[in-house]
């Protein structure tokens, strides 16, 4: 496949995934995640590779779903799905399930380095890796988005508490909550992640295998790919749910709720001014 939205790099037995879309903060349309699969496939085929970086080029590692850039609209207009729930479904099915799970069961270690904005399916792809580190300025923002992670990363009571208000975490945070691995200062992001990398590489590709496979069986022992394919139902039905007639009107003045990105924006900002948010 030739890529358009992403760039892969060889660095010695590292494999660097790139999202290549800094002018839409990485924004991830159809087109980029469909580079990325083939991109992490390829990836893992490779003999020559041991560890997978998943990094995004600019200020951001990703500010999440394309909700219609050009390039994206041109997409469907050029490879239409077909419509209704049943369209709707497989094509989020498709892109953020069965992708997000291949690629957290991708038989080699996987790492992403986050900068910058998180958001929603950024948080999504991150999750999916099997260690982050994260820039001392990232943001991050979960949701009940399509690959339903949240629950784990932060743990139940906590999850709650965030997604009911709906704000992002600092990277401070979330190396507290246990979501990231390691916070990193931006300018040391990139050389402490490839070096991290590298020292992993240089181990036994079959005994690492075997590692990851036994820590995510222990996951799915506990329910975690099976809460997945429920979680995103649940997903479906809120977001279906939105197109009720009377859906309006339960906001101030017949308006729909505030775009969720700026509500989260401030009530982080409301946080951050009143020195509650943990730094």
């Amino acid at each position: 496949m030739e890529y358009e939205c992403i760039r892969t790099e060889q660095v010695g037995r590292v494999r660097r995934l790139i999202l290549d879309r800094p002018q839409a903060r990485n924004a991830q349309s159809r087109r980029l995640t469909e580079e990325l699969d083939d991109a992490f496939q390829a990836a893992e085929d490779d003999l020559g590779t041991g560890v997978v970086v998943l990094m995004g080029e600019g200020d951001h590692f990703s500010a999440g779903h394309d909700l219609g850039t050009a390039q994206e609209l041109a997409d469907r207009e050029a490879r239409p799905t077909q419509g209704g729930v049943r369209g709707r479904y497989g094509r989020a099915y498709d892109l953020n399930v069965e992708a997000n799970l291949r690629w957290r069961n991708l038989r080699k270690p996987t790492i992403a380095a986050v900068q910058g904005y998180c958001i929603f399916a950024g948080w999504a792809i991150a999750s999916a890796c099997d260690i982050i580190f994260a820039a001392e300025d990232a943001m991050f923002l979960p949701a009940n988005f399509q690959y339903f992670s949240v629950p784990w990363d932060l743990g139940s009571r906590k999850a709650k508490e965030v997604l009911f208000e709906s704000r992002f975490l600092s990277a401070q945070e979330v190396l507290d909550l246990g979501f990231v691995n390691r916070v990193i200062p931006r300018a040391s992001l990139d050389a402490e992640v490839m070096a991290y990398a590298a020292r992993v590489a240089e181990n036994d590709p079959f005994q690492l295998w075997m590692t990851k496979k036994a820590i995510n069986q222990a996951e799915d022992a506990q329910g975690f790919t099976a809460h997945i394919h429920d979680g995103f139902n649940l997903h479906m039905l809120s977001s279906i749910g939105e197109g009720d007639p009377d859906y309006a009107l339960r906001r101030p003045e017949g308006q729909r709720r505030r775009p969720m990105v700026q509500r989260a924006m401030e009530n982080f900002e409301h946080y951050r001014q009143s020195g509650q948010t943990p730094q």
